[in-house]
């Protein structure tokens, strides 16, 4: 029986060796691919789901050409890149695009896809837990909720880096970010776009911090920037320099608990307020402008406007 018991302890050794040493740090997915492949170059998966099991902590999935590589979890550092010049898609209906849940020392980055919700999926991205989430040049439209949603709940540091991105016809926010726990979450943002969104383009909220520069919010119902904190933390903070804010309800927002900066932005043809002091803090680094007849709302301070 103790020989049985030797053996047999011996052969799940083996087994999950033989699993560990199957892990590639490169594999490649393809629209003719198949997930019982190895995820080779030569003999690539069908789908980001299947590849990602035989890829390696730290490791690249790479789309070899075009085609629709379905929603995944993400749980483990990783790097999935739809390749230049063509259309890597993740398109789902009724569930969210990408979930992230990784560990706290795990580095995700999102390059060169086309997600989209058609119309029914809830998030683009959801980043649940994790080191540092870069999203880069991808187009994320077409969901019920966020674009990007940030929702963490842990007290290790965090970090979201979004790069030449677009954020489209979402029914909530283009990207919003909080964390149930401290420290505040630090996003960064830079050439992006959030178009056409049911709530807010950019949007900081508890133990968040943003900081927005050379992108444009347009079309928002509630505004194009905003900064808000209901939880009485006052740690939903944003900064937003060398960007536009145009046909939006509110240009720039700053709620309850909340703090924006502004400098160096354009505030164009909102309906309601250019910039808007709702109850939180919004002050002017440096010379912004406004369009007439939207009209600088509550008491903003700082530098100046025209």
């Amino acid at each position: 029986m103790r020989k049985i018991n030797l053996l047999g302890i011996l052969a799940i050794v083996l087994l999950g060796t033989t699993l560990m040493s199957a892990q590639a740090s490169r594999t490649w997915v393809s629209g003719v691919g198949d997930d019982v492949n190895p995820c080779s170059r030569t003999a690539p998966c069908k789908t980001f789901a299947g590849a990602i099991s035989k890829t390696a902590n730290g490791g690249e999935i790479d789309a070899l050409d075009p085609g629709g590589f379905g929603a995944v979890t993400i749980t483990k550092g990783i790097t999935i890149d739809g390749g230049g010049g063509q259309v890597a898609s993740v398109l789902v209906s009724g569930t969210n695009g990408i979930v992230v849940q990784a560990g706290p020392n795990d580095v995700v980055i999102l390059r060169n896809l086309r997600i989209n919700g058609i119309g029914s999926g809830f998030n683009g991205i959801k980043f649940n837990s994790g080191k540092t989430l870069d999203v880069e040049n991808c187009f994320i439209f077409g969901f019920t909720q966020q674009g990007i949603d940030i929702t963490l709940n842990q007290n290790t540091p965090s970090s979201v880096h979004v790069i030449n991105t677009v954020l489209k016809n979402n029914l909530g926010d283009g990207l919003r970010a909080t964390n149930a726990q401290t420290p505040a979450v630090q996003v960064g943002v830079d050439k992006s776009y959030a178009l056409v969104v049911g709530q807010v383009g950019f949007h900081a909220t508890q133990h968040s911090r943003i900081v927005v520069t050379r992108s444009a919010a347009e079309h928002g119902g509630d505004a194009g920037f905003k900064a808000e904190d209901a939880g009485g933390t006052s740690d939903g903070i944003m900064i937003v320099s060398d960007s536009e804010a145009s046909y939006n309800a509110n240009g720039v927002s700053a709620a309850v608990g909340g703090t924006v900066r502004v400098g160096g932005t354009t505030a164009a043809y909102n309906s309601s307020c250019a910039f808007n002091q709702a109850g939180g803090t919004l002050q002017f680094f440096s010379q912004t402008n406004r369009t007439p007849g939207a009209p600088l709302c509550g008491a903003p301070t700082g530098i100046g406007q025209t």
